[in-house]
């Protein structure tokens, strides 16, 4: 097997977690492994190695932003809950250096905000230029949560659509390089994971009563991503589908989209804005 992505990948994730017209998210095997032939243990070690290339990567990117480069990675992470937004966060994330991340989580919109367009909140928290911003939930919570609760009329939640996809198409042309990915749990999985909650008083902080409500609208929300991925996916930002029932593979997944996009950008070091030789020249005097 050729040396790709630490050598387990046999298929790029870019290339085959990438939505295709057609795929329903009905048939997705939630705890499938596409594209990687290891299991567990593998998956651990090349999270550990991938994420040393990411660090490296994402420190190129600040760097040249310092140097007045504009351009920028945006991570959109989107999915019910217990999908695993939150430990993306910390284990992929958490390989690269906090002062070049941008994170937002949204939540309900606040009594501010609901008196803008709702791209408002979204457009105050992209990240700036040389900086990798995270979105832990999104924009995209206007045509899911909004659609399955009927909180605006179908024919203003349906028009949303086509604004995202302009939306998007203006944030790539001035430089920002889009990454989303659609988090898919299964409904067993979901349910272990807040009984989980329920038992453990370390996690207690992370239970939400509402979940369990929220469960009872699966199918509502199915449709509603399905709906999501189908218009919202395009050239210029495509969605990609990761199953999360195994939490090892949905994180070393995610770290393959963004080396993939880091590397796209094929950043070099900024050069020096001073005389080399002229400060060595100082240091060594000094």
């Amino acid at each position: 097997m050729a040396d790709n992505t630490a050598g387990f990948w046999e298929t790029p994730a870019a290339k085959v977690l990438r939505f295709r017209p057609g795929m329903q998210i009905a048939d997705l095997d939630r705890r499938g492994t596409p594209g990687f032939v290891g299991g567990k243990t593998e998956g651990t070690r090349v999270l550990h190695e991938r994420g040393a290339v990411l660090s490296s990567l994402q420190e190129k990117l600040h760097a040249n932003g310092r140097s007045g480069d504009n351009r920028s990675v945006l991570l959109v992470l989107q999915g019910m809950d217990t999908a695993g937004k939150g430990g993306m966060v910390r284990h992929v994330i958490g390989h690269v250096d906090p002062q070049g991340v941008d994170h937002v989580a949204f939540g309900v919109p606040t009594e501010e905000e609901k008196r803008h367009h709702f791209l408002w909140r979204v457009t105050k928290a992209l990240p700036r230029g040389g900086q990798l911003g995270v979105f832990d939930r999104s924009h995209y919570e206007d045509v899911l949560v909004v659609r399955v609760h009927d909180l605006v009329p179908e024919s203003v939640w349906c028009g949303r659509y086509d604004e995202i996809n302009q939306f998007e198409r203006e944030l790539v042309g001035t430089g920002t390089t889009l990454v989303k990915v659609a988090m898919f749990v299964s409904l067993d999985e979901q349910k272990s994971r807040l009984q989980e909650r329920l038992e453990r008083p370390d996690k207690y902080w992370k239970y939400n009563p509402g979940d369990v409500t929220e469960r009872k609208l699966w199918p509502a929300y199915q449709d509603a991503y399905q709906a999501m991925l189908d218009k919202t996916s395009t050239d210029d930002a495509p969605w990609y589908v990761v199953s999360c029932d195994r939490k090892w593979y949905s994180r070393i997944a995610v770290s393959e989209l963004l080396i993939h996009a880091f590397e796209g950008l094929r950043l070099e070091w900024p050069p020096a804005d001073f005389d080399i030789d002229t400060e060595k020249r100082r240091l060594a005097e000094s």
